[in-house]
């Protein structure tokens, strides 16, 4: 996205209100309902980029009134120590939101999302034990249940979320259509820094060097994707591109795999519409990522 994208909205630039109970959310929502407003609400954990801001931007584009979702989720993180280092990042947040005039900025903490005594989780089956799923066991059961609170928090009409977490978008469509949950879920395109790597809270952790050896993994994905198109196998792809980025300073690699777009069911070789999907480590940083083929 770029400068002039982000500023659009500069003639109306205002921080938004900060909502934090669920009692005021919904008060709000109703008085909107009652002018016949069109509502989008964009779930996010904060630490905002231009991802972000390209969903919010697609949002305002859509509807009458927005809501961003400020969560950092416990649920979604396997690793205690993650959670702990995940990036809070409020009043920058909001600063960034001021020139898209986003109505609420829904913040609530973790005893209004989780009131004691809550038993409740929200699984997808299929989706959710491959990919990442694989490697972060009860991961998208948290996300499918704290999507469904803010879908049912919020009663928006569209949600907006990355293609860059697309096993994640799958989950969230899937979830919402089994439920027959009231609201349009909207993928928008993974947004890219300069060099092609995606953006991500996470790249914040990097260090300069490893910053500038990142890239080597949209690199890889790109060549993997060439080579796929030209008939080759996902083995014998994946063997090189998987030496190449361990060569390149990345010191493990999840998964690069070919898979269907809608069902993410495993492919040797491309057969139709597929994603390629990949995961790895550097700098003690996981990133992800992945591309249409």
């Amino acid at each position: 996205m770029t400068r002039q994208d982000q500023i659009v909205f500069d003639h109306a630039a205002r921080n938004p209100q900060i909502i934090r109970s669920l009692r005021d959310l919904r008060t709000k929502v109703a008085e909107w309902r009652k002018d016949g407003a069109r509502i989008g609400v964009v779930p996010t954990m904060g630490a905002l980029h231009d991802g972000h801001l390209s969903l919010v931007k697609a949002a305002k584009h859509d509807c009458d009134r927005v809501i961003v979702t400020l969560f950092v989720n416990p649920a979604q993180f396997n690793n205690p120590s993650d959670l702990d280092s995940y990036p809070r990042t409020e009043d920058s947040d909001c600063d960034k939101l001021a020139p898209f005039a986003v109505d609420v900025l829904y913040a609530p903490d973790v005893d209004q999302m989780y009131p004691t005594g809550f038993a409740t989780t929200v699984s997808v089956s299929g989706l959710t034990d491959v990919l990442c799923g694989a490697h972060r066991p009860g991961h998208f059961d948290g996300v499918a249940t704290i999507v469904t609170k803010l879908f049912m928090q919020s009663g928006a009409d569209k949600a907006y979320f990355g293609e860059k977490d697309f096993q994640q978008l799958q989950v969230v469509r899937r979830m919402t259509r089994d439920l027959d949950l009231p609201i349009e879920v909207i993928g928008c395109p993974t947004v890219r820094e300069r060099d092609g790597l995606a953006m991500s809270s996470r790249n914040e952790r990097l260090s300069d060097t490893a910053r500038g050896q990142a890239a080597g993994l949209i690199r890889e994905m790109r060549r993997m994707a060439e080579g796929l198109r030209a008939g080759g196998g996902v083995a014998d792809l994946r063997a090189v591109a998987e030496a190449q980025l361990l060569q390149d300073g990345f010191t493990e690699v999840d998964y690069l795999d070919l898979r269907g777009a809608e069902d993410l069911e495993c492919q040797e070789r491309l057969s139709g519409e597929g994603r390629l999907f990949a995961a790895a480590w550097i700098d003690g940083v996981r990133l992800i990522d992945n591309i249409p083929v």
